[in-house]
């Protein structure tokens, strides 16, 4: 009797602890499905309050992924996620990507790019600061740098793929460098960027910043760091300029004239009768 009452405790243990797996998951599901996306708080908060470890381990019996921005903060699953052509997706501002987290994904973009990215082209790529994982990337011989004008740019750590980037971007700085004596095919490409920097030096903060910017959209992917490093600007202060003629984020009221400058108003003189 006593052997049967251990056999029947056992069976109902087992009974209950697999009602609780299957309630817990069923639990993170259901989360997933009303909000998309969720904190590990949030997930032990709907499994009943377990452990951390307990908590990990449930979720990896889902197919789900951590967000690369946030620091890895929010959570949800394959099956919610839909990837861009560039395999990231975002919802409320929180990214992910199907290359995993930031390190992984930052290689992956660098890897099959066409000219490779500085971290500013990589950050407006990705939405989110990229400078510390590429260093680390090119720390651990999984990316290549190398500097082009006052810029860094990262490449493959594959030596064929790395040369190929290498070519594409010299071919860019030739273009642009073109692009600066359309009106004046004799000018001398050293000459042109004279000519540039000093029209440059008499414009004001804005409008350099504005210049640059519609110098890079001309250029396309790499345009930022190369007109950053041509005019010695900050490639985040050409990214700015470019972002605001995009968005068309210039108002038809803003002065580039200091208020009370330029010729005095006169009174109209009227006719002496």
């Amino acid at each position: 009797m006593r052997t049967l009452a251990l056999t029947c405790d056992h069976t109902w243990a087992n009974v209950l602890i697999m009602n609780t797996t299957k309630y817990q998951l069923d639990s993170i599901r259901q989360l997933f499905s009303d909000h998309k996306i969720a904190t590990m708080d949030q997930l032990r908060d709907a499994m009943g309050n377990p452990a951390r470890c307990t908590a990990f381990r449930k979720l990896g019996e889902l197919e789900y992924l951590s967000s690369y921005s946030h620091r890895g903060k929010y959570y949800t699953l394959k099956s919610i996620a839909r990837f861009t052509s560039e395999g990231l997706w975002s919802f409320k501002s929180v990214w992910f990507s199907r290359f995993g987290n930031l390190i992984k994904t930052a290689e992956a973009f660098v890897h099959g790019s066409e000219a490779g990215y500085s971290a500013s082209e990589l950050h407006d790529a990705l939405q989110v600061k990229t400078k510390h994982a590429l260093v680390q990337l090119v720390r651990n011989g999984r990316l290549q740098r190398e500097t082009f004008g006052a810029v860094f740019v990262y490449l493959s750590a594959d030596v064929p793929t790395a040369n190929k980037q290498r070519k594409a971007r010299k071919n860019l700085i030739r273009q642009s460098s073109a692009g600066l004596i359309v009106s004046n095919p004799d000018l001398a490409t050293e000459e042109a960027k004279a000519v540039l920097l000093l029209f440059c030096s008499m414009l004001d903060e804005r409008q350099r910043r504005l210049y640059a910017g519609l110098e890079s959209l001309k250029l396309g992917h790499g345009g930022d760091a190369y007109i950053a490093s041509l005019l010695g600007l900050n490639p985040h202060t050409v990214a700015k300029g470019r972002k605001e003629l995009i968005n068309g984020e210039l108002s038809a009221g803003d002065s580039i004239r200091a208020k009370g400058a330029g010729r005095p108003l006169q009174e109209k003189k009227r006719r002496k009768s």
